[in-house]
């Protein structure tokens, strides 16, 4: 994964330091060369680093600080804010709204993913309640019309194009004339790819962008252009007034540095970025999270808001009630492993919890753990109710176990295997026992119940120990509003 490598760079750089017992002038030197090394690496440009570098000495003056203060504490946060500040150009993007006509007009450069981006952002939206449908003016690419065609059906999203018109400006206008009247509340116009060098293209995109007026332009940018990217940005934001920027491919191997540090430099915000070719790997991007789980730190909000999308509303107090009783059948860990699946690639989701690196997840490793799963959900197929229903890890003789290996066409050795993966998640999941469940508006008494306490019990070790142990997990919660957001992910709090 892009930036997996710089993420852990980054995140071993703060660890040596955090290690080191007196915080003095060279480790904080050290730890700032390693973070510069580690960015120019990843293709960031050298003046942007220079300024972070200069930035964060300024701000951590080691000698001014009072002898109490918590110099590990300082730095990191110096590092977070200023690497949130060389991506964030402090202004935010146009967003549509539902039910009022938005037109969407996507530029870049040619293969950088422009087309399929185009469903990727269509979808997304229909997810979310929108009416999208989809204008292909890219008449230069033979094929393109095609592909649009082959994606929009799959992910069922209106589309219009032609095989017989050459004029890309008059297929943008009757295609956002003929959704308009379809009352659909997301127009998103694709164009062709062009570079800078390419005059008449651009002049082109210009005449498509007056006739259609869109209400924001998207700007769509290749991870793995590296330094390049600043000029071939600057030129679009010159000829078309790019309102926000995604940027794809980031699953590649390329650094990605050089698109993140342009998109600062265009004053542009990344409101996207493409993780990979399927529908579903694209998300959202936010500075602070990004940032934050580049650092392995995590990213509670991301996390709260993959579970709400998967687990059902009517599902939470439920799961909640079993949660509390300490009861873990093999058809709790059955629905459990169906809501992992649902909320997309593994790798993406762990990278979102505290301790836990891009890095820990190589790309091979996430395929393998979501076939793994899999397979334990075929074996799950061949149980009966009564096997499925029971907490007696005894109920599970030599005879089922047989059955079960020969019902799903797999080994007695991966029925064992499986059994002790429900073992362990049981292990964990009695430690909740007794969490009492707050009615509606009882967040307070909540509260005192899924204290810090309660929570070190039910952590990994390793994953304590990154967080920063007892002190670090208070924090954490302190960031999560208590254990008010923790909580919402059952339902559990006001609605």
């Amino acid at each position: 994964m892009v930036l997996a490598q710089l993420g852990g760079s980054i995140s071993r750089a703060i660890q040596q330091m955090s290690n080191a017992t007196i915080i003095d002038e060279k480790v904080l030197n050290d730890c700032l060369n390693e973070i510069t090394r580690a960015l120019l690496q990843s293709d960031v440009q050298f003046k942007l680093v220079r300024d972070m570098q200069t930035n964060i000495k300024k701000i951590v003056n080691l000698d001014d600080l009072a002898a109490g203060h918590n110099k590990r504490k300082i730095i990191q946060q110096a590092i977070f804010n200023e690497l949130c500040k060389m991506l964030d150009p402090g202004k935010p993007s146009f967003t549509p709204k539902k039910g009022k006509t938005s037109v969407v007009m996507f530029v870049g450069l040619q293969g950088s993913g422009k087309t399929t981006t185009c469903t990727k952002y269509a979808y997304y939206h229909q997810k979310k309640g929108w009416k999208p449908a989809l204008v292909c003016a890219d008449t230069f690419r033979a094929g393109a019309f095609d592909q649009l065609k082959q994606n929009a059906t799959k992910a069922k999203i209106p589309f219009y194009g032609s095989y017989m018109e050459s004029d890309p400006v008059k297929i943008a206008v009757e295609g956002v004339e003929r959704f308009k009247k379809e009352n659909c509340d997301l127009i998103i116009v694709d164009t062709s790819g062009r570079h800078k060098q390419e005059a008449a293209l651009f002049e082109e995109m210009r005449q498509v962008s007056e006739a259609t007026k869109p209400d924001l332009v998207l700007f769509v940018m290749d991870s793995s252009i590296g330094q390049a990217a600043f000029d071939q940005a600057q030129a679009f934001k010159q000829s078309v007034a790019v309102g926000a920027v995604i940027v794809t491919k980031m699953d590649g191997h390329a650094k990605g540095g050089g698109a993140l540090s342009a998109v600062a430099a265009t004053k542009s915000p990344v409101i996207f970025i493409g993780t990979g070719e399927h529908m579903d790997e694209f998300e959202v991007f936010d500075v602070k999270p990004f940032v934050s789980r580049l650092l392995g730190m995590g990213d509670w909000s991301g996390f709260m808001d993959k579970i709400h999308e998967v687990v059902p509303m009517d599902q939470q107090p439920e799961l909640l009630q079993k949660l509390s009783e300490g009861n873990f059948t093999l058809r709790i860990m059955y629905e459990q492993f169906q809501n992992i699946l649902k909320m997309g690639p593994i790798g993406q989701v762990f990278s979102m919890l505290p301790g836990f690196s891009a890095e820990l997840m190589p790309k091979g490793r996430e395929k393998e753990s979501q076939a793994k799963i899999k397979r334990y959900m075929t074996m799950m197929d061949s149980m009966t109710n009564e096997e499925l229903d029971s907490s007696n890890p005894k109920l599970m003789n030599e005879s089922r176990i047989m059955r079960i290996a020969r019902g799903s066409g797999r080994q007695v050795r991966e029925v064992m295997e499986m059994l002790e993966e429900y073992k362990r998640l049981a292990k964990i999941w009695s430690k909740m026992k007794g969490l009492k469940i707050p009615k509606k508006g009882e967040m307070s008494a909540l509260s005192r119940n899924m204290n810090a306490q309660h929570m070190s019990k039910v952590l990994p070790p390793q994953m304590l120990k990154q967080i920063g142990g007892m002190g670090g997990l208070q924090n954490l919660m302190k960031q999560m509003g208590s254990a008010k957001d923790m909580m919402g992910m059952f339902g559990g709090g006001d609605k």
